[in-house]
């Protein structure tokens, strides 16, 4: 057997499977579980409608590549989106089966385990690119992202000897958990590094759409890279997704776009890998990418939730609205895993408690102190979580 499989830590949902197993929540309150980022809206039904008319496509072997059709629509949609002048679908863009798979395929396909490697990610982070660079042979540098420095990535914190061991450099746009969205100036500083030492960035951007203000959506990492005249896209790849965009988790769909030379190298990995979409899943797809009305409809039902539950879960656990995506990063009055464990087994309320996100390498776990509560599920269920989590953290004060 591989034996970096056993350097792979539990997943935080099962670490937190095990934290409540000896709970009992009280029966008379229904569970209300705002731990997973799994978006609960309802699918669009034009979305499923593609996926049935194209059920004979199940009848063919698809390509790695996925049709022109779909690598067209996400191009379309990519320069929409972003203002970009120009993407080629042909060489710049690939079909992906979510962005999950495709991170952590990346950095099999691009690192020299030869070179003792090194792959830099944030701390909080999504617990992929931990995995995605043990298993392929380097050793993960973790950039811790707090309050006192605004949850940014402080790349300068990295030694010259270090940055001349980095192969790849997750960035997550908006982050998860905190919601930061990276600066124009962050990118720039972030591909003046990339110039000097040769690494490959993976922009992780799967909650780009999950945003407050209509008239500002989040810069993306192929949009700063135009405004930098960066058009050529040099060592960056951006990834994005349906599953929060449209509400198509099991849909697994997504993209890779950015620099033809890596892409090129990534088909030829993944045509090996067997990770092509399947037909009726390319169809959804294309008709998902095609369409923006049912995206700003998603937009209005989280800017909903945001607005109903931040202040009242402010009021008694430190919070702020998110520059995007759809977490709260809330401050807990007691050690996040205990304060987890007491809320479900008080209010059955579920959230994942913010150390399970984070690993302590310098002796300081980021996540510690905090939980990420997703607001993923109704309207209605939300608002009344918000109001469990308040009146708990008032009995809580009114006992101690």
């Amino acid at each position: 057997m591989n034996p970096d499989l056993d350097r792979l830590q539990p997943y935080p949902f099962e670490r937190l499977r095990l934290l409540l197993a000896g709970n009992t929540p009280p029966s008379h309150l229904a569970p209300i579980n705002l731990s997973v980022g799994e978006p609960k809206h309802p699918t669009p039904p034009f979305i499923c409608e593609a996926l049935t008319r194209a059920l004979k496509g199940l009848a063919r072997y698809p390509l790695t590549a996925g049709a022109d059709e779909l690598r067209s629509s996400i191009a379309g949609w990519l320069m929409r989106r972003f203002a970009l002048k120009r993407i080629d679908p042909a060489t710049q863009v690939l079909p992906v089966n979510g962005t999950r798979e495709a991170l952590f395929a990346l950095a099999q396909a691009v690192i020299d385990r030869t070179r003792s490697p090194l792959v830099i990610a944030p701390n909080p982070f999504y617990q992929i690119y931990e995995g995605a660079a043990l298993l392929a042979g380097a050793e993960p540098l973790f950039l811790p992202a707090t309050l006192d420095n605004a949850f940014r990535m402080n790349f300068d914190a990295v030694s010259p000897a270090q940055w001349s061991r980095v192969q790849l450099v997750y960035v997550c746009s908006p982050g998860n958990p905190t919601g930061r969205v990276m600066t124009r100036e962050e990118w720039r500083h972030l591909f003046e590094l990339s110039d000097r030492h040769g690494f490959i960035i993976a922009s992780d951007e799967c909650y780009s759409e999950i945003y407050g203000d209509e008239d500002k959506p989040p810069l993306g990492g192929l949009q700063a890279a135009q405004t930098l005249g960066r058009e050529d896209f040099a060592r960056l790849v951006s990834f994005g997704s349906l599953s929060k965009r449209s509400s198509v988790p099991g849909l697994r769909s997504g993209y890779v776009a950015g620099d033809a030379t890596v892409l090129k190298k990534f088909l030829a990995y993944r045509t090996y890998h067997g990770n092509a979409m399947s037909p009726p899943a390319q169809a959804a797809s294309i008709a998902a990418w095609n369409d923006e009305a049912h995206v700003r409809e998603n937009r209005r039902l989280y800017a909903a939730k945001f607005a109903h539950t931040t202040p009242i879960v402010d009021s008694v656990l430190p919070t702020m609205r998110p520059d995007a995506a759809f977490y709260l990063w809330a401050r807990t009055p007691i050690d996040d895993v205990e304060y987890a464990r007491r809320l479900h087994a008080d209010c059955n309320v579920t959230v994942l408690p913010g150390s399970f996100l984070a690993r302590e390498p310098d002796g300081l776990n980021p996540g510690r102190g905090y939980v990420r509560i997703a607001l993923v599920d109704g309207v209605a269920e939300v608002a009344e979580a918000a109001r469990r989590i308040h009146e708990h953290a008032l009995t809580m004060r009114a006992t101690t």
